[in-house]
């Protein structure tokens, strides 16, 4: 069910469902003209099979939205062309034609990009038949999933003449942007599965906020 952000009273209100009235001040919510109509959030989590030659998170177990309590082990991995999704665990390189139905997704690949996009499944495919990646290669610390799907940005990075990404600036550039927006998401959805309404105070004005209370959540 969606997520609704309806603004009102000085405060953010969350809800799957918009009530008659606001639960914080008791008036009535159908009257404040468009600023204060309810806007549907977006879900941040992609069905990881549609998202052609990306790079994908998902829990190792379960999913984000049913169980993830923010702390639980990660897996990733990269798509074809076709959305089969490439990764790499302790019995080697899988090639996932389900399993990754609700995913953080970062694409990898621009339109523009003709020739890229046209040779993506065969680097993949052979960057994936590589020793690095055998069984008895993997290490849960040094040489994991992560290691294989950031070796295989940097090495179509190398066939480009580009320069190389570390783990923490892929990871700082590309990844905790979409984390940060989906843990977000995330407490959201946790709060509205006990309560109707979940309200978020606007600062006074003239106050501001370190999070910038209007972009709390969303």
């Amino acid at each position: 069910m969606a997520l609704l952000r309806v603004r009102h009273c000085r405060a953010l209100l969350y809800c799957r469902r918009a009530p008659p009235q606001c639960p914080a001040c008791g008036g009535a919510l159908g009257v404040g003209g468009l600023p204060s109509a309810p806007v549907r959030l977006n879900c941040p989590f992609r069905h990881g099979h549609g998202q052609p030659r990306a790079f994908l998170v998902r829990p190792t177990r379960g999913s984000f939205l049913r169980g993830y309590d923010g702390s639980s082990d990660l897996h990733v991995g990269i798509t074809d062309s076709r959305g089969v999704v490439y990764n790499y665990d302790q019995e080697g390189v899988h090639r996932a034609h389900s399993g990754w139905e609700q995913c953080i997704c970062i694409p990898l690949v621009q339109p523009h990009m003709v020739e890229l996009l046209q040779q993506w499944d065969n680097l993949l495919e052979e960057f994936s038949e590589g020793e690095a990646w055998l069984p008895h290669r993997y290490d849960e610390q040094e040489h994991n999933c992560y290691t294989f799907a950031l070796a295989f940005i940097n090495h179509v990075l190398s066939r480009q003449g580009k320069e190389p990404l570390s783990k923490g600036e892929f990871t700082e550039r590309f990844v905790l942007p979409q984390s940060r927006r989906a843990s977000r998401y995330l407490t959201l959805h946790q709060e509205l599965a006990h309560r109707d309404c979940y309200i978020v105070p606007l600062p006074e004005e003239g106050q501001s906020s370190s999070a910038e209370h209007d972009e709390l959540l969303y």
